[in-house]
């Protein structure tokens, strides 16, 4: 697996990869309705790649195939992980979130941040982010559970 910086010409193969994750993976925990406002398969590209210019953006490969991607602005809030639907549970997104805080290490952030779905709370909790709040998003009139939570940068010596 190769993680690099992100390159505007990723931009729809992000959004697809965002399209395809939340309707596979996060179906087990999310309803029909609640998917579908969450991913509704129109991005505005030009602002996603302004965000993802503007944040940390790195992107997994492995044999070329675009497998997950990352974000994190400088502030330590990490915005978007998704790995691709058929590359799951084999360390993509743990490679991509230790690659952004390593990446971030020497920009005095105090904590990382993070709003985790239900499906990706424990994932978090295993990297060692702690609950700080559930909370409710309503979009429309659907509502999304997600978790604020957060992790003390690791202390570099030397």
């Amino acid at each position: 697996m190769r993680i690099r910086d992100y390159n505007p010409s990723d931009c729809a193969a992000l959004s697809q990869l965002f399209y395809d994750t939340v309707h596979a993976v996060n179906a087990k925990d999310y309803t029909q309705a609640q998917l579908e406002v969450w991913a509704t398969g129109t991005v505005d590209l030009a602002a996603w790649n302004q965000s993802f210019l503007e944040h940390l953006t790195l992107v997994a490969e492995l044999d070329d195939i675009i497998v997950g991607f990352a974000d994190m602005d400088h502030q330590g809030h990490l915005d978007r992980l998704y790995v691709h639907k058929d590359y799951q549970g084999k360390g993509i997104a743990t490679a991509l979130v230790k690659a952004l805080e390593q990446r971030t290490a020497n920009d005095n952030i105090e904590f990382f941040e993070t709003y985790a779905s239900i499906t990706a709370r424990p994932f978090f909790e295993k990297l060692g982010y702690t609950l700080q709040s559930k909370n409710t998003v309503v979009r429309g009139s659907v509502s999304l559970t997600n978790f604020k939570m957060t992790k003390k940068p690791t202390t570099k010596h030397g």
